[in-house]
């Protein structure tokens, strides 16, 4: 964080340092209240039976709501606006830079899809904690 006392110039600019270190306080007090939701990605499958993962991925998300958690599941949100055929790449990407921004991976069913398996390894690279939960929500040890 001492980097960021400096502009891109060199000068010394401490208003991006103060700011920063003022909202990275303000979470810290944010998760020692109980009103506290750490954020969870969500990996399951997509491809392959589209309709019945949609429903899976609902299904899952309502879990973790029910356990206290924000679900984040790139996979129901970006088909609404992008196209699974022609920007999968890019969706992808995108739910990678969601996936940094989360406390947990939870990863659901006994299928590993192409994209969940990078998912996967991207939150490994990270030390993200990530959790099993089979189809029924169940969690593996």
């Amino acid at each position: 964080m001492d980097k960021l006392r400096f502009n891109d110039k060199g000068y010394y600019d401490p208003t991006a340092y103060e700011a920063l270190k003022k909202i990275t306080v303000e979470e810290r007090e944010a998760r020692r209240k109980e009103n506290y939701r750490p954020m969870v990605y969500i990996c399951s499958p997509f491809s392959g039976d589209i309709e019945g993962n949609t429903k899976k991925a609902r299904t899952y998300c309502r879990f973790a709501v029910v356990k206290r958690t924000i679900p984040i599941a790139p996979h129901l949100l970006f088909p609404q606006f992008m196209s699974e055929e022609h920007e999968r790449n890019l969706a992808l990407f995108m739910g990678i830079v969601l996936l940094s921004k989360c406390d947990e991976v939870w990863v659901f069913g006994d299928r590993i899809s192409e994209g969940m398996s990078k998912e996967i390894e991207k939150a490994k690279i990270w030390r993200k904690k990530i959790r099993r939960f089979t189809e029924e929500m169940e969690e593996l040890g």
